[in-house]
Parts: structure tokens; sequence; C-alpha cells
């Protein structure tokens, strides 16, 4: 039995690129299901703040409880023995996205419709916002990354996501244009992305933690073969429910001019991100474990969180979601050339 669970974990990582651009496929072309999902609210409020509830935030927040359950005791406290990589590889993924939408910014204000480039720039603010992947550090461990600093990277940015999120926010509404500008500074301030961020990321990654302390580690990992495969489909799931409420749109009217600047936008960013990420991994002469750590750290966001974000405080934008849902997949093609570069370069 055991071995059958891990084949369908092994199944799910090997495929997962695939899984996910199916679970795309489904949201554009029968997307009741998706849209029963998300159409599962309600509200709530944390320390005066009020806080959305929705199906695919509490299948966020058991990611990402997951997430901070598989954490071992010695990649915790691992992480800090490079402490040079472990905050540049922070300052690279919190600062970099942010560079390429300061960029990105000018050129969208020749894009004929306002419309769409205001909804492709807040997107693209979404995902500059995010903190570091959890998968980033799947992608580190199967290159022989360090799995320290991965988790590190993956740790410590949720932890300064609260803060890091909305400061984000509001620099990327600095010089966007005046529309784009409007939503931003709204989503970093009233607009509810740190109440989010915290309920929906920081706190369940932080009982994910407790509880593992709690139960001690070795029964924490003997439920890997259960909650690997689990959480890869929750993750699906939560991509095919978002996903939903933008995507039949398109399916049904294609605007392909449009599409293809998301492409190109979506694109240049995760470029952009791995690039520093090689950048980084140069600047402190890393090895190879550590290089991998720092191109997957600094290159991947945690997409599940920004369009979990994007799904419920931006219905007045109902595009902004399609480049999240871009960088989502842009972003592990990406991450299958670098982890290519990676292996070739370690053979030379």
């Amino acid at each position: 039995m055991r071995r059958e669970r891990g084949s369908v974990s092994g199944f799910l990582h090997r495929h997962f690129l695939w899984l996910l651009i199916a679970a795309y496929a489904a949201a554009g072309a029968v997307p009741g299901a998706g849209r029963w999902i998300s159409g599962l609210t309600g509200a709530g409020c944390v320390l005066g703040h009020p806080v959305r509830v929705s199906a695919p935030a509490v299948m966020l927040g058991g990611l990402l409880f997951a997430a901070g359950f598989a954490v071992r005791g010695e990649h915790l406290w691992g992480m800090f023995r490079r402490p040079l990589s472990l905050v540049i590889g922070l300052v690279a993924s919190a600062a970099v996205p942010v560079l390429v939408l300061m960029m990105a910014a000018p050129v969208l204000l020749l894009w004929h419709d306002p419309v769409e480039a205001r909804d492709l720039l807040v997107g693209l603010a979404v995902v500059a916002a995010m903190p570091v992947a959890g998968s980033s550090a799947g992608w580190s461990r199967a290159a022989d990354g360090d799995c320290a600093l991965s988790l590190g990277l993956v740790l410590l940015s949720t932890v300064f996501s609260p803060f890091t999120t909305p400061l984000a926010l509001g620099a990327a509404g600095t010089f966007a244009s005046s529309g784009a500008s409007e939503v931003l500074n709204h989503l970093a301030g009233s607009g509810g992305a740190g109440p989010f961020v915290v309920v929906w990321v920081v706190v369940p990654t932080g009982l994910g933690l407790l509880s593992r302390w709690m139960i001690g580690g070795g029964r924490a990992d003997a439920t890997g073969p259960w909650v690997k495969p689990a959480t890869s489909v929750i993750l699906l799931v939560v991509c095919y429910a978002n996903a939903s409420m933008c995507l039949p749109g398109v399916v049904a009217d294609p605007d392909w001019d449009f599409l293809a600047l998301i492409t190109a936008a979506a694109g240049t960013m995760c470029v952009a991100a791995f690039t520093s990420g090689f950048l980084a991994a140069r600047s402190v002469r890393a090895e190879h474990a550590q290089r991998a750590a720092l191109v997957f750290g600094v290159g991947m966001a945690n997409n599940g969180a920004g369009l979990g974000l994007a799904a419920g405080a931006l219905a007045g934008c109902p595009l902004a979601l399609l480049p999240v849902v871009a960088v989502n997949l842009i972003q592990h093609l990406v991450a299958g050339w670098a982890d290519a570069r990676l292996r070739y370069g370690k053979t030379r």
C-alpha cells in the first residue's frame, strides 16, 4: 500500500505541469464546479479588519499548513548557516519583480485599451507581492539543492509577507497609471492584502510548524505518503476554481493581442526572476546546492496565494486574474529550463 501511495505521489510530481494545464483547460471549458467552489464564501473579522472566507482560501490555508508540517527541525535551524545567501535571496525575491513592474509600467501606458493595461499591471503586481512559492523547495530538492536554504527562503518570506506584500503593492501603485494606482493602493491599505496573508498564509504555516513539534517529527514524516498527493490534488483544485472565474470569458471571446501581451509580460517577469536567482548565486559564489536553492527560491512566487487574493479582492478588475494564471503556468516551464541548466552546469 505504501508503494502504491508513493507511486501516486511520484506520478503527480512528474506530471504536475500537464495536470496544471489540464486544470486550466477544464476551468475554461467546464467551469461550473469551479464557480460553485469559488462561490462558497463568507466573511469574518481579524483584529478589526474584514477578512473574506472562501473555499479556495481555506484550501490554500490547508496547503500552507501542510508545508509547515513537513519542515524538519534540522532544516529549520540549518537555514541560518548561510545568512548572506539567505538575505540576498530574500531581497532579490522581493525586489526584482517590483523592479520589472517599474520598467513595464511606462510601456503599458502605450497600450490601446487602458482597462486591459490596468488589469494586467494589477495582476502582475499581485504576483510580485507574493512570498516565495513552496513548490520552489520541491524543484530545488529534485535538483540536489540545499533544503535548509530553500525552506529558509520560503518560511522567512512567508513570515515577512504581512509587511512585504502591502509594501510591494504600494510601491507598484506609485509608478502605475492612475487607474491601476488606485486599485493597488486600496489593496495595500484597506483592501485586505495584509489580513489575507496573515490569515491564509502566515497562520496556517505557523500552525503546521507547531503541530509537527507537538506530535514529533517521526510521526509527522509518517504521514508524508498521504499528505503529499493530497496537497498536489488540492493545489490543482484551487487553480481550477480560481481560474474558472476568468478563463471561460477568454475561451468564449478570445482577445488575441491582449493574450499575447499577457504571455509576453508574464514570461518576462518569470525569466527576470530566474535570471536574478542565477545572478544572486554568482554574487555569493554559491556551490551547486546553494545555487539551486537560490535560483528556484528567487524565481518562483506563491501564485496559489496570488490567485486567492486576486479572486477575492479584485472583483472590479476581472481580467487581473489572467496574468496570475499565466505566471503560474510559465514559471513552471521556466523552472524546467533552469533545472536543465543547473544539471548541465553540475556535469561540466
